[in-house]
């Protein structure tokens, strides 16, 4: 995983585990996601900031598709995709 299920539950502002098992398989898929879209893998240690941005960002959305800032989040996502794979090309 990209990020911890602690960073995963601080950045969806949910305390305690009655969600891991929501949270536990999108985390999982992330990586995969990742690659698929950006041509590279980004489970490094450490893991690169911007990958573990877009983590936290995709972590919400898919989490919650339906809320209010889905359109907002959907946009920031291709951005930060858009570096990445600037980025891993470049490495």
């Amino acid at each position: 995983m990209l990020i911890t299920i602690e960073e995963a539950r601080d950045t969806l502002r949910l305390d305690g585990a009655d969600n891991d098992i929501i949270i536990i398989p999108l985390l999982e898929a992330i990586p995969s996601y990742l690659e698929a879209t950006t041509g590279r893998t980004w489970d490094d240690t450490p893991v690169h900031p911007l990958a573990a941005t877009v983590t936290k960002f995709l972590l919400q959305l898919w989490y919650d598709p339906q809320g209010q800032e889905s359109e907002r989040l959907k946009k920031t996502i291709d951005n930060l995709l858009t570096a990445l794979t600037a980025i891993g090309r470049a490495l």
